[in-house]
C-alpha cells in the first residue's frame, strides 16, 4: 500500500501516513464539490441524501485511475 505522507525517523518509517488512494480521492472530491457543490448534474438524484455516496464513488473512481496512471 502506498502512503501519501509517511513519517520517516531514524531511517525507517515511523508512521505510514494517509493512504495515497484516499489522498487522491480527497483531492478529486474537493475539485468535484468546488465546481458543482452537492448538485452534481450527471447524478440522477443529485439533490437527494444519497448524492454524497455517488460523489464519493466518483472521487474514488478518479483516484483509482490516478493510481493506474502513476504506474505507467
Amino acid at each position: 500500500m502506498k502512503a501519501a505522507f509517511p513519517i520517516i525517523m531514524d531511517g525507517g518509517i515511523h508512521e505510514r501516513g494517509m493512504d495515497l488512494r484516499d489522498y487522491f480521492a480527497a483531492k478529486a472530491m474537493q475539485g468535484i464539490l468546488s465546481k458543482y457543490g452537492m448538485g452534481v448534474p450527471d447524478f440522477e438524484y443529485a439533490d437527494e441524501p444519497g448524492c454524497d455516496a455517488e460523489i464519493s464513488r466518483w472521487a474514488y473512481s478518479i483516484a483509482d485511475e490516478m493510481m493506474i496512471a502513476r504506474e505507467r
